[in-house]
Protein backbone atom coordinates (compact mmCIF):
# COMPACT_ATOMS: atom_id res chain seq x y z
CA UNK A 1 0.00 0.00 0.00
CA UNK A 2 1.78 3.04 -1.31
CA UNK A 3 3.17 5.27 1.47
CA UNK A 4 2.29 8.86 2.44
CA UNK A 5 4.86 11.60 0.77
CA UNK A 6 4.60 13.87 3.28
CA UNK A 7 4.98 11.07 6.59
CA UNK A 8 7.82 8.97 4.22
CA UNK A 9 11.41 10.37 3.86
CA UNK A 10 11.30 11.68 0.16
CA UNK A 11 11.13 9.59 -2.94
CA UNK A 12 11.91 6.32 -1.01
CA UNK A 13 10.15 3.19 -1.95
CA UNK A 14 7.24 2.95 0.09
CA UNK A 15 6.29 -0.09 2.61
CA UNK A 16 2.40 -1.36 2.06
CA UNK A 17 -0.03 0.46 3.92
CA UNK A 18 -3.77 1.19 4.05
CA UNK A 19 -4.83 4.96 4.76
CA UNK A 20 -4.55 8.82 5.45
CA UNK A 21 -6.10 12.10 6.90
CA UNK A 22 -5.33 15.85 5.94
CA UNK A 23 -6.48 17.47 9.05
CA UNK A 24 -4.03 19.23 11.41
CA UNK A 25 -4.65 19.08 15.20
CA UNK A 26 -1.81 19.52 18.30
CA UNK A 27 -2.51 17.01 20.57
CA UNK A 28 -1.14 17.05 23.81
CA UNK A 29 0.28 13.27 25.51
CA UNK A 30 -0.61 12.06 28.45
CA UNK A 31 1.12 9.70 30.22
CA UNK A 32 -1.34 6.57 31.35
CA UNK A 33 -0.68 3.98 34.24
CA UNK A 34 2.26 1.76 34.52
CA UNK A 35 0.78 -1.52 36.20
CA UNK A 36 3.86 -4.34 36.70
CA UNK A 37 2.85 -7.49 37.95
CA UNK A 38 6.10 -9.96 38.48
CA UNK A 39 5.39 -13.77 39.03
CA UNK A 40 7.24 -15.99 41.41
CA UNK A 41 10.01 -18.29 39.49
CA UNK A 42 10.52 -19.01 35.68
CA UNK A 43 11.81 -15.71 33.84
CA UNK A 44 11.42 -13.33 34.01
CA UNK A 45 12.03 -13.12 38.02
CA UNK A 46 12.36 -8.88 37.96
CA UNK A 47 11.46 -6.81 35.19
CA UNK A 48 13.07 -3.32 35.21
CA UNK A 49 10.65 -1.07 36.64
CA UNK A 50 12.49 2.06 36.28
CA UNK A 51 14.07 1.61 32.58
CA UNK A 52 10.63 0.97 31.22
CA UNK A 53 9.40 3.70 33.03
CA UNK A 54 11.60 5.93 31.50
CA UNK A 55 10.98 4.50 27.77
CA UNK A 56 7.78 5.48 27.49
CA UNK A 57 8.16 8.59 29.90
CA UNK A 58 10.65 10.12 27.36
CA UNK A 59 9.13 8.87 24.23
CA UNK A 60 6.00 10.68 25.63
CA UNK A 61 7.51 13.70 26.67
CA UNK A 62 9.02 14.17 23.50
CA UNK A 63 5.65 12.97 21.59
CA UNK A 64 7.63 10.40 20.03
CA UNK A 65 5.00 7.74 20.29
CA UNK A 66 1.16 7.23 20.99
CA UNK A 67 0.13 3.15 22.24
CA UNK A 68 0.24 0.38 24.34
CA UNK A 69 2.62 -2.20 25.07
CA UNK A 70 1.74 -5.70 27.13
CA UNK A 71 3.83 -8.49 28.42
CA UNK A 72 3.14 -11.88 29.54
CA UNK A 73 5.07 -14.79 31.15
CA UNK A 74 4.04 -18.09 31.42
CA UNK A 75 -0.05 -16.64 30.81
CA UNK A 76 0.15 -14.54 32.97
CA UNK A 77 0.36 -10.08 32.91
CA UNK A 78 3.46 -9.27 34.14
CA UNK A 79 3.20 -5.20 32.35
CA UNK A 80 0.94 -3.25 31.18
CA UNK A 81 1.76 0.31 29.50
CA UNK A 82 0.23 2.76 27.65
CA UNK A 83 1.49 6.50 26.52
CA UNK A 84 -0.42 8.61 24.32
CA UNK A 85 -3.75 11.03 23.92
CA UNK A 86 -5.79 9.46 27.19
CA UNK A 87 -6.91 6.57 25.45
CA UNK A 88 -9.22 4.23 27.27
CA UNK A 89 -8.06 1.68 29.08
CA UNK A 90 -10.32 -0.90 26.87
CA UNK A 91 -8.62 1.05 23.88
CA UNK A 92 -8.60 -1.28 20.87
CA UNK A 93 -6.10 -1.05 17.84
CA UNK A 94 -6.14 -1.85 14.19
CA UNK A 95 -3.24 -4.57 14.41
CA UNK A 96 -2.83 -5.11 10.31
CA UNK A 97 -1.23 -8.07 9.37
CA UNK A 98 -1.05 -9.25 12.65
CA UNK A 99 -4.55 -10.55 11.13
CA UNK A 100 -2.32 -13.00 9.10
CA UNK A 101 -1.19 -14.69 11.97
CA UNK A 102 -4.86 -15.46 13.06
CA UNK A 103 -5.51 -16.27 9.40
CA UNK A 104 -2.79 -18.80 9.47
CA UNK A 105 -4.16 -20.97 12.30
CA UNK A 106 -7.51 -21.30 11.14
CA UNK A 107 -5.75 -22.72 8.43
CA UNK A 108 -3.92 -25.38 9.62
CA UNK A 109 -7.11 -25.85 11.83
CA UNK A 110 -8.90 -26.72 9.06
CA UNK A 111 -5.79 -28.91 7.89
CA UNK A 112 -6.18 -31.06 10.84
CA UNK A 113 -9.95 -31.50 10.26
CA UNK A 114 -9.10 -32.96 6.69
CA UNK A 115 -11.05 -29.79 4.93
CA UNK A 116 -7.98 -29.10 3.33
CA UNK A 117 -4.19 -30.05 2.62
CA UNK A 118 -0.77 -27.87 2.27
CA UNK A 119 -0.71 -29.42 -1.20
CA UNK A 120 -4.25 -28.47 -2.41
CA UNK A 121 -3.87 -25.98 -5.41
CA UNK A 122 -5.49 -22.28 -5.36
CA UNK A 123 -7.55 -23.92 -8.98
CA UNK A 124 -9.24 -25.87 -6.45
CA UNK A 125 -11.04 -22.81 -4.93
CA UNK A 126 -10.27 -20.15 -7.46
CA UNK A 127 -9.08 -21.62 -10.89
CA UNK A 128 -9.05 -18.52 -13.08
CA UNK A 129 -6.53 -16.71 -11.05
CA UNK A 130 -2.74 -16.51 -12.81
CA UNK A 131 -0.97 -20.07 -11.89
CA UNK A 132 -3.80 -21.61 -9.76
CA UNK A 133 -3.06 -25.12 -10.73
CA UNK A 134 0.49 -24.53 -9.16
CA UNK A 135 0.03 -22.56 -6.06
CA UNK A 136 -0.76 -24.58 -3.03
CA UNK A 137 -1.91 -23.82 0.16
CA UNK A 138 2.05 -23.85 1.72
CA UNK A 139 2.72 -21.58 -1.34
CA UNK A 140 0.54 -19.08 0.32
CA UNK A 141 1.22 -19.36 4.01
CA UNK A 142 4.66 -18.54 3.17
CA UNK A 143 4.56 -15.80 0.32
CA UNK A 144 5.55 -18.30 -2.18
CA UNK A 145 2.44 -17.80 -4.48
CA UNK A 146 4.33 -15.21 -6.95
CA UNK A 147 0.94 -13.59 -7.13
CA UNK A 148 0.54 -9.74 -8.12
CA UNK A 149 -0.81 -8.32 -4.79
CA UNK A 150 -3.73 -6.23 -4.48
CA UNK A 151 -2.75 -3.42 -2.30
CA UNK A 152 -0.30 -2.42 -5.01
CA UNK A 153 0.26 0.24 -6.37
CA UNK A 154 -0.85 -0.74 -9.71
CA UNK A 155 -4.27 -1.75 -8.46
CA UNK A 156 -4.65 2.13 -7.47
CA UNK A 157 -5.22 1.19 -4.38
CA UNK A 158 -4.92 4.66 -3.09
CA UNK A 159 -8.65 5.44 -5.02
CA UNK A 160 -10.64 2.67 -3.69
CA UNK A 161 -9.14 1.54 -0.10
CA UNK A 162 -12.01 3.56 1.76
CA UNK A 163 -14.55 2.15 -0.34
CA UNK A 164 -16.31 -1.06 -0.03
CA UNK A 165 -14.91 -3.51 -2.46
CA UNK A 166 -16.59 -7.09 -2.84
CA UNK A 167 -14.81 -10.55 -3.19
CA UNK A 168 -15.17 -9.74 -7.04
CA UNK A 169 -13.64 -6.45 -7.51
CA UNK A 170 -10.06 -7.98 -5.10
CA UNK A 171 -10.34 -10.92 -7.23
CA UNK A 172 -10.12 -9.24 -10.23
CA UNK A 173 -6.98 -6.60 -9.28
CA UNK A 174 -5.00 -10.16 -9.06
CA UNK A 175 -6.52 -11.58 -11.90
CA UNK A 176 -5.59 -8.69 -13.96
CA UNK A 177 -1.80 -8.45 -13.47
CA UNK A 178 0.71 -10.27 -14.32
CA UNK A 179 2.10 -12.92 -11.89
CA UNK A 180 5.84 -11.25 -9.95
CA UNK A 181 7.00 -14.75 -9.92
CA UNK A 182 6.60 -18.33 -10.67
CA UNK A 183 5.24 -20.06 -7.60
CA UNK A 184 7.58 -21.99 -5.20
CA UNK A 185 10.76 -20.11 -6.50
CA UNK A 186 11.15 -17.84 -4.07
CA UNK A 187 9.10 -15.37 -0.86
CA UNK A 188 8.03 -12.58 -1.16
CA UNK A 189 5.81 -10.48 1.20
CA UNK A 190 2.05 -10.02 -0.36
CA UNK A 191 -1.03 -9.53 1.32
CA UNK A 192 -3.00 -11.27 -1.77
CA UNK A 193 -1.77 -14.79 -0.21
CA UNK A 194 -3.84 -13.92 2.66
CA UNK A 195 -6.88 -12.60 1.23
CA UNK A 196 -7.47 -15.74 0.02
CA UNK A 197 -6.40 -17.76 2.32
CA UNK A 198 -9.32 -15.73 3.97
CA UNK A 199 -11.49 -16.42 1.21
CA UNK A 200 -10.89 -20.39 1.34
CA UNK A 201 -11.82 -20.41 4.84
CA UNK A 202 -15.43 -19.00 3.83
CA UNK A 203 -15.74 -21.51 1.17
CA UNK A 204 -14.86 -24.59 2.78
CA UNK A 205 -16.98 -23.64 6.29
CA UNK A 206 -19.82 -22.24 4.05
CA UNK A 207 -19.79 -18.93 6.42
CA UNK A 208 -17.91 -15.44 6.39
CA UNK A 209 -14.20 -14.79 7.48
CA UNK A 210 -15.63 -13.05 10.91
CA UNK A 211 -17.62 -15.75 12.04
CA UNK A 212 -15.65 -18.45 11.59
CA UNK A 213 -12.68 -16.42 13.67
CA UNK A 214 -15.38 -15.70 16.86
CA UNK A 215 -15.66 -19.31 16.53
CA UNK A 216 -12.39 -20.66 16.42
CA UNK A 217 -10.25 -18.35 18.23
CA UNK A 218 -11.72 -15.20 19.75
CA UNK A 219 -14.95 -17.37 21.68
CA UNK A 220 -12.61 -19.95 22.30
CA UNK A 221 -9.68 -18.55 24.19
CA UNK A 222 -11.60 -15.26 25.86
CA UNK A 223 -10.38 -13.00 23.49
CA UNK A 224 -13.01 -9.82 25.07
CA UNK A 225 -11.55 -7.12 23.06
CA UNK A 226 -10.46 -8.44 19.76
CA UNK A 227 -13.00 -8.65 16.71
CA UNK A 228 -13.35 -7.86 13.04
CA UNK A 229 -13.72 -4.52 11.59
CA UNK A 230 -16.60 -4.48 9.18
CA UNK A 231 -17.83 -1.20 9.89
CA UNK A 232 -16.77 2.40 8.69
CA UNK A 233 -15.18 4.33 10.87
CA UNK A 234 -14.21 4.44 14.69
CA UNK A 235 -16.39 2.97 16.79
CA UNK A 236 -16.25 2.15 20.48
CA UNK A 237 -13.08 2.19 22.59
CA UNK A 238 -11.18 2.06 18.99
CA UNK A 239 -8.40 5.25 19.03
CA UNK A 240 -7.70 7.24 15.93
CA UNK A 241 -4.35 6.81 14.19
CA UNK A 242 -2.11 10.06 13.68
CA UNK A 243 0.99 10.78 11.73
CA UNK A 244 3.45 13.52 12.37
CA UNK A 245 4.31 16.13 10.30
CA UNK A 246 5.16 19.87 10.43
CA UNK A 247 5.57 19.51 14.34
CA UNK A 248 1.98 18.24 14.84
CA UNK A 249 0.07 15.11 14.95
CA UNK A 250 -2.40 14.71 12.57
CA UNK A 251 -5.46 12.03 12.50
CA UNK A 252 -5.96 9.72 10.36
CA UNK A 253 -8.71 8.44 8.09
CA UNK A 254 -10.39 4.95 9.00
CA UNK A 255 -9.86 2.47 5.86
CA UNK A 256 -12.23 0.26 5.06
CA UNK A 257 -11.05 -2.76 6.98
CA UNK A 258 -13.13 -5.32 5.14
CA UNK A 259 -11.65 -4.57 1.82
CA UNK A 260 -8.33 -6.40 3.69
CA UNK A 261 -10.47 -9.41 5.51
CA UNK A 262 -7.89 -12.16 6.26
CA UNK A 263 -5.26 -9.73 5.45
CA UNK A 264 -5.57 -7.52 7.26
CA UNK A 265 -8.71 -6.53 9.21
CA UNK A 266 -8.71 -7.71 13.17
CA UNK A 267 -9.13 -5.32 16.03
CA UNK A 268 -7.36 -5.81 19.19
CA UNK A 269 -5.22 -5.11 22.31
CA UNK A 270 -2.19 -5.78 23.26
CA UNK A 271 -3.26 -7.76 26.18
CA UNK A 272 -5.14 -9.81 24.14
CA UNK A 273 -2.64 -10.18 21.35
CA UNK A 274 -0.70 -11.95 24.42
CA UNK A 275 -3.24 -14.50 25.35
CA UNK A 276 -3.70 -15.66 21.75
CA UNK A 277 -0.17 -16.72 21.11
CA UNK A 278 0.24 -17.81 24.50
CA UNK A 279 -2.40 -19.92 23.68
CA UNK A 280 -0.63 -20.86 20.11
CA UNK A 281 2.20 -22.03 21.37
CA UNK A 282 0.61 -23.48 24.62
CA UNK A 283 -1.47 -25.85 22.72
CA UNK A 284 -4.29 -24.85 22.68
CA UNK A 285 -5.06 -23.52 19.17
CA UNK A 286 -3.73 -26.38 17.18
CA UNK A 287 -1.41 -29.35 17.23
CA UNK A 288 2.42 -29.26 17.89
CA UNK A 289 3.18 -30.58 14.43
CA UNK A 290 1.28 -27.64 12.71
CA UNK A 291 3.26 -25.09 15.26
CA UNK A 292 5.79 -26.52 13.97
CA UNK A 293 5.69 -26.12 10.32
CA UNK A 294 4.03 -22.90 11.12
CA UNK A 295 7.31 -21.76 12.93
CA UNK A 296 9.55 -23.44 10.07
CA UNK A 297 11.74 -20.67 9.21
CA UNK A 298 13.74 -21.19 5.39
CA UNK A 299 17.03 -19.80 4.99
CA UNK A 300 14.85 -16.61 3.13
CA UNK A 301 13.67 -15.77 7.08
CA UNK A 302 10.21 -16.45 5.73
CA UNK A 303 8.22 -18.76 7.86
CA UNK A 304 5.00 -20.38 7.35
CA UNK A 305 3.04 -17.87 9.38
CA UNK A 306 5.48 -16.24 11.42
CA UNK A 307 8.51 -14.48 11.07
CA UNK A 308 11.88 -15.03 13.28
CA UNK A 309 12.41 -12.50 16.26
CA UNK A 310 15.01 -11.98 19.08
CA UNK A 311 18.54 -13.00 18.38
CA UNK A 312 20.79 -15.91 19.34
CA UNK A 313 20.34 -16.83 22.81
CA UNK A 314 16.58 -15.98 22.70
CA UNK A 315 14.87 -17.03 20.02
CA UNK A 316 11.25 -15.83 18.96
CA UNK A 317 8.64 -16.22 16.23
CA UNK A 318 5.74 -13.53 15.74
CA UNK A 319 4.48 -11.34 12.94
CA UNK A 320 4.34 -7.22 12.69
CA UNK A 321 1.35 -5.47 11.38
CA UNK A 322 1.04 -2.08 9.80
CA UNK A 323 -1.44 0.20 8.74
CA UNK A 324 -2.11 3.97 8.14
CA UNK A 325 -0.82 5.18 10.95
CA UNK A 326 -1.33 2.32 13.41
CA UNK A 327 2.17 -0.06 13.86
CA UNK A 328 1.85 -3.43 15.90
CA UNK A 329 4.26 -5.92 16.91
CA UNK A 330 3.37 -9.98 18.55
CA UNK A 331 5.84 -11.76 20.03
CA UNK A 332 6.32 -14.80 21.40
CA UNK A 333 9.84 -16.48 23.08
CA UNK A 334 8.83 -20.03 23.68
CA UNK A 335 12.32 -20.91 25.83
CA UNK A 336 10.95 -18.31 28.04
CA UNK A 337 7.13 -18.34 27.75
CA UNK A 338 7.21 -15.02 26.65
CA UNK A 339 4.73 -12.66 25.32
CA UNK A 340 5.23 -8.91 23.73
CA UNK A 341 2.60 -7.28 21.97
CA UNK A 342 3.15 -3.84 21.34
CA UNK A 343 0.10 -1.31 19.21
CA UNK A 344 0.78 2.32 18.26
CA UNK A 345 -1.22 4.33 16.99
CA UNK A 346 1.28 7.10 16.55
CA UNK A 347 4.54 6.42 15.53
CA UNK A 348 7.33 9.34 15.34
CA UNK A 349 10.56 7.03 16.44
CA UNK A 350 9.96 3.68 14.62
CA UNK A 351 8.26 0.87 16.69
CA UNK A 352 10.95 -1.35 15.96
CA UNK A 353 13.66 0.76 18.01
CA UNK A 354 11.16 1.15 20.88
CA UNK A 355 10.91 -3.21 20.37
CA UNK A 356 14.37 -3.59 20.47
CA UNK A 357 15.10 -1.78 23.79
CA UNK A 358 11.48 -3.34 25.42
CA UNK A 359 13.44 -6.72 24.58
CA UNK A 360 16.69 -5.78 26.48
CA UNK A 361 15.19 -5.14 29.76
CA UNK A 362 12.91 -8.44 29.37
CA UNK A 363 16.11 -9.81 28.83
CA UNK A 364 18.41 -8.31 31.18
CA UNK A 365 20.88 -6.85 28.15
CA UNK A 366 22.09 -3.89 28.19
CA UNK A 367 20.27 -1.23 27.36
CA UNK A 368 21.23 2.80 27.13
CA UNK A 369 17.47 4.77 26.71
CA UNK A 370 18.01 7.81 24.21
CA UNK A 371 17.12 10.69 25.78
CA UNK A 372 16.64 12.93 22.38
CA UNK A 373 18.63 15.37 23.78
CA UNK A 374 20.28 17.91 21.22
CA UNK A 375 24.25 18.12 21.69
CA UNK A 376 26.44 20.68 19.95
CA UNK A 377 28.68 19.42 17.72
CA UNK A 378 31.61 21.82 16.34
CA UNK A 379 32.06 21.69 11.97
CA UNK A 380 35.10 19.51 12.18
CA UNK A 381 33.11 16.65 13.66
CA UNK A 382 30.39 17.31 11.03
CA UNK A 383 32.63 17.71 8.26
CA UNK A 384 33.71 14.17 8.31
CA UNK A 385 29.71 12.91 7.39
CA UNK A 386 29.40 15.93 4.92
CA UNK A 387 28.98 13.87 0.68
CA UNK A 388 26.03 12.37 -1.48
CA UNK A 389 25.15 9.21 -0.24
CA UNK A 390 23.25 6.28 -2.20
CA UNK A 391 20.54 3.47 -1.66
CA UNK A 392 19.74 0.49 -3.58
CA UNK A 393 15.84 1.69 -4.02
CA UNK A 394 17.43 4.83 -6.12
CA UNK A 395 17.11 6.97 -2.99
CA UNK A 396 20.00 9.79 -2.85
CA UNK A 397 20.73 12.35 -0.17
CA UNK A 398 23.43 15.15 0.06
CA UNK A 399 24.72 15.95 3.21
CA UNK A 400 26.51 19.61 3.60
CA UNK A 401 27.31 22.40 5.87
CA UNK A 402 24.95 25.29 6.46
CA UNK A 403 26.04 27.84 8.77
CA UNK A 404 27.50 25.24 10.78
CA UNK A 405 25.13 22.69 10.64
CA UNK A 406 24.30 19.90 9.22
CA UNK A 407 21.35 19.69 6.42
CA UNK A 408 20.56 16.68 4.21
CA UNK A 409 18.91 17.18 0.42
CA UNK A 410 17.16 15.05 -1.60
CA UNK A 411 14.81 15.72 -5.06
CA UNK A 412 15.23 19.32 -4.02
CA UNK A 413 14.11 19.10 -0.37
CA UNK A 414 15.92 19.90 2.06
CA UNK A 415 15.88 19.03 6.16
CA UNK A 416 17.99 20.42 8.93
CA UNK A 417 19.51 18.02 11.42
CA UNK A 418 19.52 18.41 14.79
CA UNK A 419 22.49 16.34 16.40
CA UNK A 420 21.80 13.86 19.30
CA UNK A 421 25.29 12.49 19.00
CA UNK A 422 28.10 12.43 16.98
CA UNK A 423 26.44 10.30 14.67
CA UNK A 424 22.80 10.17 15.73
CA UNK A 425 20.59 13.06 14.06
CA UNK A 426 16.69 14.04 13.89
CA UNK A 427 14.81 16.16 11.58
CA UNK A 428 12.57 17.05 14.25
CA UNK A 429 9.71 18.94 11.95
CA UNK A 430 9.36 15.72 10.26
CA UNK A 431 10.36 13.43 12.93
CA UNK A 432 13.03 11.50 10.64
CA UNK A 433 16.05 10.18 12.47
CA UNK A 434 19.55 9.50 10.71
CA UNK A 435 22.29 8.09 11.86
CA UNK A 436 25.85 8.08 10.33
CA UNK A 437 28.49 4.88 10.87
CA UNK A 438 31.60 5.88 12.90
CA UNK A 439 33.77 6.37 9.81
CA UNK A 440 31.39 8.68 8.15
CA UNK A 441 30.70 5.77 5.43
CA UNK A 442 27.09 4.49 5.55
CA UNK A 443 23.81 6.91 6.47
CA UNK A 444 20.69 4.78 7.87
CA UNK A 445 17.06 6.80 7.62
CA UNK A 446 14.33 6.45 9.75
CA UNK A 447 11.05 7.01 9.28
CA UNK A 448 7.86 5.52 10.89
CA UNK A 449 7.16 3.23 7.94
CA UNK A 450 10.42 1.61 6.91
CA UNK A 451 14.55 1.65 7.11
CA UNK A 452 16.78 3.11 4.45
CA UNK A 453 20.47 2.34 4.43
CA UNK A 454 22.52 4.46 2.04
CA UNK A 455 26.57 4.39 1.17
CA UNK A 456 28.95 7.17 0.90
CA UNK A 457 30.14 7.46 -2.93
Amino acid sequence: MPGDAKQQFPHARAPVRTCRAPTQISIPLLILSLSLIVPTGGFPQTIDRAKLDTLFDTLSAKKLAMGSLAIMQGGKLVCERAVGNGQPQAATYRIGSITKVFTAVMIYEAIEENKIALEDTLSEFFPELPNAGSITIADMLGHRSGLANFTAATTHFDTWKGQAQTHEQLLAFIRSQPPDFAPGTRADYNNSNFLLLGYILEKIYHREYKTILREKIIHRLGLKNTYYGDHPGFQGHEVVSYKYFDNQWQPEKAVNLDNFAGAGAIISTPQDLCKFINALFDGRCIHKSSLARMTRIEKDGYGWGLFPFGDSEHKGYGHNGKTEGFASSLQYYPESKLAIAYCANGEVYPKDEILKAVFKICFHERCTIPSFTPVTLGEGKLQRLTGTYDGDNGLQVRASLVHGGLVLETKGQQFDLEALSEVEFRNVRFGFFFDFDGNGKELVVHDAAATYRLRKQ
